[in-house]
């Protein structure tokens, strides 16, 4: 709850009071660790940017790339496959440390040459490129890429490299002079950054605190202290709205705003949020091998119905796998997914598709509206002769070659397609290394102009070609960018900024104030 604490060091000879700030932050679901270079799940993104700063920052105010100065205040190229950045001075680590060149090298090659097998995979789906950092001398550092970068700021800002400390990471478990991956383990349970936030107590699953650092190299943060505690239902986050036990909550489908906009001391701030719920399909399981099968799941679900029932409008359905964000790169042009029961029952024939169950999984909670999604689904399925089936359920199963169907969200993990589809359906990425989505030669061409050209052009022709083959070949359906929304108290000033990407809590200078 919202405490303004007045604090006078002797109220009779001063004529004025030092006041402290405490929010409490009601949310769906919290992690179950915290190290932003493995992470990049919803849930996870929520928690780093208050406690952990990248190399090359952004402008948050807007959805237009404006790079700024982070924990490097310049950087440049200096070969087509090398940058060289100028470290800021006087920054400092959580736990006192002065942040060096090291500390930077040490966290962008936990990255670029990982063996962790939690880095493993962020480095294979997203930082590939990059070979090692380096260190010039104790200001300095060069990066180097294996080919010609065109996202260099972008891949800099990524969450993934954010800089953490080395020697603190080192002492954690074992040998203080050897880098262990139970170090990496320890650390997701007691961080250490460079924000303008420190966190004091973390429970995983439970229970986030984030204090005030006084040594930012920054504006200080406005707030002393934040608590985040999880509430998964729904009716138990507004009613801690309501009772004062909480000051800001997540997670607050459509259908709850009216109560929340006929309480005078509440309001809702919300957004078409910058990812896809989607549904994934099995393209091996054997009953699933078959493309029309999956053309046909993918075409008997009225996506603009679901929007009109579970967001009252407010999600956008899209036509491929494209966002706004993604500027020169938007491609809203492209008819990717359509609905179509009529050509669905006709593909569904054509198959020879004798009523088997197909099973959609989906967890209970995690996805706001997304067990009501499948339920919806499965009537779809039906009017098309469809033999469905919802598996609730809270474990993951998208690397279960028992999956059939489930539901699933491709982030917006930086603006331009590459950090959202890109991310997720590269070759060797996420969805083929989990064995649901295959990829061949030609793929793999149109996958490298797409991933590596310097022109826009040719970007967005490969691009198309890659829609082109997801719709022959359906591994995925966007079935909506959501719309999110978040409650507060009448006297609370915050709202998602848009350029950050989805769901994070963002209590940095300037995005909070109160009435």
């Amino acid at each position: 709850m919202t405490k303004l604490l007045a604090t006078t060091a002797v109220a009779s000879l001063m004529a004025t009071s030092a006041f402290a700030t405490e929010i409490t932050v009601g949310a769906a679901n919290v992690s179950s660790y915290l190290d932003p270079g493995r992470d990049h799940s919803n849930v996870g993104s929520q928690f780093y940017y208050n406690a952990f700063d990248t190399l090359i920052a952004k402008n948050h105010d807007t959805t237009d790339t404006e790079w700024q100065p982070g924990l490097a205040t310049e950087w440049k190229l200096v070969e087509p496959t090398i940058m060289e950045l100028k470290l800021r001075e006087g920054v400092k680590f959580h736990n006192g440390a002065d942040m060096t060149a090291d500390d930077v090298v040490f966290s962008l090659n936990r990255m670029y040459q990982a063996d962790f097998p939690p880095y493993q995979v962020r480095a294979r789906d997203r930082l590939e490129n990059f070979e090692k950092a380096e260190k010039v001398d104790d200001l300095t550092v060069r990066i180097h890429a294996k080919r010609p970068e065109p996202l260099w700021e972008t891949l800099l800002n990524l969450q993934q490299v954010m800089i953490i400390p080395e020697d603190y990471t080192k002492g954690l478990a074992g040998d203080p002079d050897k880098l262990e991956h139970d170090d990496f383990e320890a650390f997701s349970l007691k961080p250490v950054g460079t924000g303008p936030y420190k966190v004091s107590e973390f429970v995983p699953g439970e229970t986030v605190v984030w204090e005030r650092f006084d040594d930012f190299w920054g504006e200080k943060a406005p707030l002393d202290k934040v608590t985040v505690r999880h509430m998964p239902e729904t009716a138990s986050r507004i009613t801690a709205l309501k009772t004062g036990e909480a000051d800001i909550v997540t997670n607050i489908a459509p259908d709850q705003l009216q109560l929340i906009e006929n309480d005078p001391d509440m309001k809702a701030a919300g957004s078409a949020t910058a990812l896809f719920h989607v549904m994934i399909m099995n393209v091996n399981h054997p009953k699933l091998k078959d493309a029309r099968i999956r053309q046909a799941l993918s075409l008997a679900i009225d996506r603009d119905t679901l929007n009109e029932a579970l967001w009252g409008g407010k999600a956008v359905v899209p036509s491929t796998h494209t966002l706004e964000e993604f500027g020169e790169l938007y491609q809203p042009e492209l008819t990717t997914f359509e609905y179509n029961p009529e050509k669905a029952r006709e593909l569904l024939k054509e198959a020879g598709y004798d009523g088997f169950e197909i099973t959609y999984d989906t967890a209970p909670g995690y996805y706001t509206n997304g067990l009501l999604a499948a339920q919806a689904i499965m009537e779809m399925w039906a009017e098309v002769g469809i033999n469905g089936k919802v598996n609730v359920q809270d474990k993951w199963s998208g690397n279960s070659p028992d999956m059939m169907t489930r539901n699933w969200s491709n982030p917006m993990y930086f603006a331009d397609p590459f950090g959202s589809f890109g991310v997720m359906w590269a070759p060797n990425g996420p969805s083929e290394s989990e064995g649901r989505f295959n990829t061949d030669e030609d793929y793999a061409k149109s996958w490298e102009q797409f991933r590596y050209s310097g022109d826009v052009e040719l970007r967005r022709a490969a691009y198309a070609e890659l829609m082109e083959r997801i719709k022959q070949d359906p591994p995925v359906l966007p079935l909506y960018r959501p719309y999110e929304s978040w409650a507060m108290k009448t006297n609370v000033n915050w709202a998602p900024k848009p350029g950050h990407i989805p769901y994070v809590l963002d209590f940095r200078a300037g995005s909070i104030s109160f009435n």
